[in-house]
Parts: C-alpha cells; sequence; structure tokens
C-alpha cells in the first residue's frame, strides 16, 4: 500500500484522479471497456471534478458501479447517492455505457443485494475510487465490520458517529433524518478490484487515518483492511494526515 499526502485537497484531488484516469485507460486500452466503482461524499468532490476532466477517457466504454445508498431516500433526496453520481457524474460524463445505481427505494432489499451481486460479478473491477470514513468505515460497513463475507452487497446497520457525519457533511438537517439502514457494496468486493485510489482529505478523519495506516488490522477499522490489497493508495492532503507518524 502506498500513502501520499498533499499540502492541499485540490492537489490530492488532482493525483488521485489521475491515477483514476490512467487505469481506465489501460483497461479501454486492453480490453475494450472500463469498470468503475465511485463514492459518493464530501471527500469526492475534488477527485470527481478532476476525474470527470481527465483527457483521454471514451465514457461510453466505461460501466460504473456506486457504493452505497440509504434505504428508504429518494433519488431526488438531497442526501440521495444516486443524485450525487447523477449531477456530479454521470450527466457530466455523458454517454457511459452503463451506470448501476442502488436502488435505495426497493421494497425488498434483499432482492436487490442480489441483482447488484449478480451484476458486479460479471464486471471485473479495473479501479475502486473510494473514501474512508470518521469511523473508518469502507462504504457503509461501519465498526465492527464484516471483514469476511463473500456477498458482494449488504443490508447494513450505520452507527450514530457515521449518522453524525453525514448530518455534520450537510446532507441532513436533524440527526433523526439520517436513516438507520442502508445497502452496501461489502468489504471483499471493494477488494476484489484491481486498483484502488482512496481519496481521503480533512483533519477530522486524521484518526481514522491514524488508526488505518499504523493500527492493527481490525473490524473495529475497517479501512485498516486496505493494507491487504496490492495495488492500493491513500491519497492524503496535510490536514488528514496530521497524526501519522510518517508523513
Amino acid at each position: 500500500m502506498q500513502t501520499r499526502v498533499f499540502e492541499t485537497k485540490e492537489k490530492m484531488g488532482q493525483a488521485a484522479a489521475e491515477a483514476a484516469a490512467a487505469s481506465i485507460r489501460d483497461a479501454i486500452a486492453q480490453r475494450r471497456q472500463a469498470n468503475l466503482i465511485l463514492a459518493t461524499g464530501a471527500s469526492q468532490f475534488e477527485m470527481l471534478e478532476n476525474l470527470i476532466a481527465a483527457q483521454g477517457i471514451d465514457w461510453s466504454k466505461v460501466v460504473m458501479f456506486h457504493l452505497d445508498e440509504y434505504i428508504g431516500l429518494g433519488p431526488d433526496h438531497p442526501a440521495s447517492f444516486r443524485k450525487y453520481l447523477r449531477e456530479r457524474f454521470a450527466e457530466k460524463v455523458g454517454a457511459l455505457k452503463a451506470a448501476h445505481f442502488v436502488d435505495g427505494n426497493t421494497e425488498d432489499p434483499a432482492q436487490e443485494c442480489k441483482r447488484l451481486g449478480a451484476l458486479i460479478q460479471a464486471h471485473p473491477i479495473d479501479v475502486a475510487c473510494i473514501g474512508i470514513g470518521e469511523n473508518g468505515h469502507l462504504a457503509f460497513n461501519d465498526p465492527p465490520a464484516d471483514l469476511e463475507t463473500e456477498e458482494p452487497y449488504l443490508v447494513v446497520q450505520l452507527d450514530e458517529r457515521c449518522r453524525r457525519q453525514q448530518l455534520g457533511e450537510g446532507w441532513f438537517e436533524t440527526l433523526a433524518q439520517v436513516p438507520a439502514q442502508a445497502l452496501s457494496m461489502s468489504i471483499r468486493q471493494i477488494l476484489k478490484s484491481n486498483q484502488l485510489v482512496v481519496t481521503v482529505p480533512d483533519r477530522r478523519k486524521a484518526e481514522a487515518v491514524k488508526n488505518a495506516l499504523e493500527g492493527p488490522v481490525t473490524p473495529n477499522c475497517p479501512a485498516s483492511i486496505l493494507r491487504e490489497h496490492a495495488n492500493c493508495c491513500m491519497f492524503l492532503d496535510e490536514p488528514a494526515g496530521a497524526l501519522l507518524a510518517r508523513k
């Protein structure tokens, strides 16, 4: 695993996007298609802006998956991750080959997990652009996370720290409005990606970054499992890396 620390989140986002764009271009050159996972949230703003602007990507040959979605939240809710990715990515790049969104409004969440699981198993992921939470979560796999299940998508419970992060980032007006459940890609599925581009800005993530990179590999810090991936790079700004022993 590599760690790169940048003076600003703008430089961090540019470098992360360059790494992801290179993998997308390589996959298209080799197989005429690239399979991509995108995360959402405030941590991905700069990365996505730069990825959209990257040169030499034929987006009509890219299949996109996304990590997670709240259960019971409509696709037009301000906090919906489907809305986020439609407006901040899909509508800007135009003609994706396919965009597989997580349907949080489904009446049968378990069946939605099966549907998405079948799709992603047919599309081995070239690069996953992800972040980590203030509690060290990956996607919505909050601690203590299941690090072993091979199910591609899961119904998960959100812990209070995770829900407070969503409130603190401004997606909801009150904690009571933050859903308690979500559909989430599993950790093992994320780790099956050929490359992981992990973008983590802001001082509020510094504790999670330190635990992930310098603490034990443990379900209590799900992001610590990233150290076991052979092709993973974490892109930090200086505030996010402030607690690291080696920066």
